[in-house]
């Protein structure tokens, strides 16, 4: 009995063995923002949002047609109103508008989603939009409705500038703040209310409705490096979202000097059909009182209530409305800008397009923007300049893969250097730890490769030490492979001895030992910049999986140029202008 359980602890110390050599060589940690980027995000908030409007124009928006359904009792009655907005500084950047009985001043504007369809439904009013993003601004007064006689529109950032200097003292009504707060760092927050309570009546009312708490953005930033402080995170183009308690929210508020008067939870569930995805949305809508100083405890008695929009128990007229629309149809209100935020999917708005024009091709790769670049986790949604050196040594040197199988060890989301080696070699398999990766990957490979060089080439999932992913591949290919590439793949420490693992069970053993024909034998090339993990580093943990190098550019191994593999490959003139970056080195390696 104890002999036929005794392999038990054995397979157990292997799995856990197995386990940890699983590695990806993109970071897994989630420390959010470092103090650094803290800073700079709020130093250059007016240049994140000038980048958005620059990029979206006023594409991305609807216009906000739900507000005279709202909130219509309050823009209406006797007399002369006038009304400060304060919108979509979420996603469109500090929007106040006022609306002054003939006069609707709006700060915030944004691109104007808001000015133009109350000036519509209350053609008599008078608007003065503001905003801190001069392009917003612009935008709004090239706006094919934007007329002199119905708007101003100027520059103001409310966490720093005096609004009453531009609007007077105890002049407006009404203040709307739509998705504006939330893009204010919570500790300017205080200053945003007195300056707009500078402007307001006592009388006067602020309607707001902004991101809550459990929106779905909220738990997508939570499994990324993007948290700011509590409930306070950047996406990945720079701009900033806060999301709200009901309890942060009022207390706010009350502390300068506001009752509440209503506060609801609104809460929607949206679906993606086609990609069988249900994600609920959450927003707190509030109308809120310039505390009129008799009674301070009138927040007793607002109305706290809970909206389901488009489910039960609601009032019959939303739910009844949010029944008739169409998913596909249904107003994006709450602003998020990203389809990678809202779908949790990678939007062909978040990419740019690089042109790689080598040798005999030329390439269209589809990778993430660079204004996107700072928070992303995965390296492999890029592309390095040790790809495009790596992929303009095989278009000029063909014979590095031709008749041969090829493996590529995390290529990203470009895969250069495998379409290229897909023109020559037998068989090509591009391989990343990372689904984002690969999903672009197979983008790009499908846009740029043609018959029938795109059947020779095959994408797999791989992470390094993974025995599920290894045996997959050696399915594909029981032979093994006679050339492994990989391109800025050894600067974590921790993914070196993963890295030669996998490659020394995948390599071909076919022709290893042939000193007299080293260029033809299986080989692993590297190409990369020293960073984190420095050469001795690197052979040492080479030598233990029994890789010998034999080469390495720039400084060869040998004396004798014409007997350096690598050499060869820059032979001809003006090979100093195709390289990318003077730090780059290429490691070429045998099995003994």
């Amino acid at each position: 009995m104890a002999s036929s359980n005794a392999p038990e602890p054995v397979n157990q110390q292997q799995q856990q063995e197995e386990a940890a050599n699983k590695i990806q060589i993109y970071s897994t940690s989630n420390n959010g923002v470092s103090p650094f980027w803290r800073d700079k995000y709020e130093k250059d908030a007016k240049k994140y949002w000038d980048v958005f409007y620059k990029r979206h124009q006023d594409k991305f928006f609807k216009d906000r047609h739900y507000l005279d359904k709202e909130w219509g009792h309050y823009f209406s009655g006797a007399g002369k109103k006038e009304i400060l907005e304060i919108f979509d500084c979420s996603f469109q950047v500090l929007m106040f508008w006022v609306i002054i009985t003939n006069v609707n001043k709006q700060v915030g504007c944004g691109a104007g989603n808001t000015i133009f369809p109350l000036i519509a439904t209350y053609p008599d009013v008078f608007i003065r939009a503001c905003d801190f993003s001069p392009r917003a601004v612009n935008l709004v007064k090239a706006h094919k409705d934007f007329t002199e006689t119905c708007v101003s529109a100027f520059v103001c950032d409310l966490t720093i500038d005096d609004l009453s200097k531009h609007i007077s003292p105890s002049s407006i009504d009404i203040v709307t703040m739509i998705f504006v707060l939330s893009a204010v760092s919570p500790e300017k927050m205080p200053l945003v209310l007195q300056n707009i309570r500078k402007v307001l009546k006592p009388s006067g009312h602020v309607l707001f409705r902004d991101y809550s708490v459990g929106d779905l953005a909220q738990e997508r930033f939570a499994g990324k490096d993007q948290k700011i402080s509590e409930n306070f995170y950047v996406r990945g183009d720079g701009t900033r979202a806060f999301y709200f308690s009901n309890d942060f929210l009022t207390s706010l508020f009350k502390e300068n000097g506001f009752d509440v008067e209503e506060l609801d939870l609104c809460c929607k569930q949206v679906e993606n059909r086609s990609r069988e995805l249900v994600m609920n949305r959450r927003w707190v809508q509030a109308v809120f009182r310039v505390t009129d100083g008799l009674n301070t405890s009138s927040c007793n008695k607002a109305s706290v209530k809970v909206n389901l929009l488009g489910q039960e128990n609601v009032k019959r007229e939303i739910a009844v409305n949010a029944l008739k629309e169409s998913v596909n149809n249904f107003e994006v209100d709450l602003s998020e800008s990203l389809a990678s935020e809202m779908f949790g999917i990678s939007s062909s708005e978040d990419n740019e397009i690089i042109e790689v024009n080598l040798r005999g091709c030329s390439l269209k790769i589809r990778v993430l923007s660079k204004e996107y670049q700072h928070t992303c986790k995965s390296t492999g949604l890029m592309l390095w300049e040790s790809a495009r050196l790596m992929a303009d040594v095989l278009a000029r040197n063909p014979t590095i893969v031709a008749g041969k199988r090829m493996l590529e060890l995390g290529c990203g989301c470009g895969g250069i250097c495998s379409m290229v080696a897909a023109r020559s070699a037998d068989l090509v398999v591009a391989t990343d730890g990372d689904p984002k990766a690969l999903e672009l990957l197979n983008q790009n490979v499908t846009s740029n490769l043609k018959l029938p060089f795109v059947d020779k080439l095959i994408t797999k999932r791989l992470e390094w030490g993974n025995r599920d992913h290894i045996k997959a591949i050696k399915d594909i290919n029981k032979g093994g492979f006679q050339v492994i590439l990989g391109t800025d793949v050894s600067y974590i420490p921790e993914a070196i001895l993963p890295l030669f693992s996998t490659a020394k069970e995948l390599i071909s053993s076919s022709n290893k030992g042939n000193r007299e024909e080293e260029d033809q034998q299986p080989a692993l090339i590297l190409c990369h910049i020293f960073r984190r993990v420095d050469e001795p580093s690197l052979l040492s943990a080479a030598s233990q999986f029994g890789f010998r190098l034999v080469d390495r550019w720039p400084s060869s191994i040998t004396n004798n140029p014409s007997k350096s593999i690598i050499s060869s490959w820059f032979s001809e003139n003006g090979s100093e202008e195709r390289i990318p970056n003077s730090a780059l080195n290429i490691m070429y390696f045998l099995v003994d």
